[in-house]
């Protein structure tokens, strides 16, 4: 009896992986889209990020995906830098350090919204759906951080608004970055 009931359990289960291997995940089926994987990430030398548009204008689409990367790439460099500028105040307790932490995400805003130093474009494709008659466009954007940490330096330096208290604290945050950065370019 005991035989049978373990032979029917063994049975039972069999049966069940087996049916499992041939249906669906109940969250659908798995998407791979472009851009995907490692070589598309941040890493310790990079910002990345990736894009995606779709519209029945390729133009659109394109100008969509192209959007929404440098977004993607503008928040990170700002978050970055938010916790930068927040490890630097707390370890140096400066009494001024609010007004540098303001004027140093001031300046990361203005840098991120009119230009992020040396974008490179490291990859783009392109589909259409012909009986939806959509346009899907996939882009892929990177930074190296030591060139865009060495721009935001240069514009500390010419940011007329800071004093000189300031702009040596915002360089003594980017110089720090930049030793994390060359010190990974030195491994490689």
């Amino acid at each position: 009896m005991k035989k049978t009931i373990h032979s029917l359990c063994i049975a039972l289960l069999a049966a069940t992986l087996l049916m499992s291997c041939g249906s669906k995940s109940p969250l659908g089926d798995k998407v791979k889209e472009p851009f995907s994987g490692n070589k598309y990430e941040s890493s310790g030398r990079y910002f990345r990020a990736k894009g995606k548009g779709d519209s029945s204008d390729e133009n659109i689409a394109k100008n969509k995906a192209d959007l929404q990367a440098k977004k993607e790439l503008a928040q990170q460099v700002e978050t970055r830098m938010r916790v930068v500028t927040d490890q630097y105040l707390h370890e140096n307790a400066t009494a001024s350090g609010s007004e540098i932490n303001d004027k140093f995400q001031s300046l990361i805003r203005e840098v991120t919204n009119t230009t992020i130093a040396d974008l490179r474009k490291i990859g783009e494709e392109k589909y259409y759906e012909p009986t939806a008659k959509v346009y899907t466009v996939f882009i892929a954007y990177e930074i190296h951080k030591r060139d865009m940490y060495r721009f935001m330096k240069r514009q500390a330096k010419l940011d007329a608004k800071l004093n000189e208290a300031e702009r040596k604290a915002i360089e003594e945050i980017i110089d720090e970055e930049l030793k994390e950065v060359e010190a990974l370019g030195e491994g490689e």
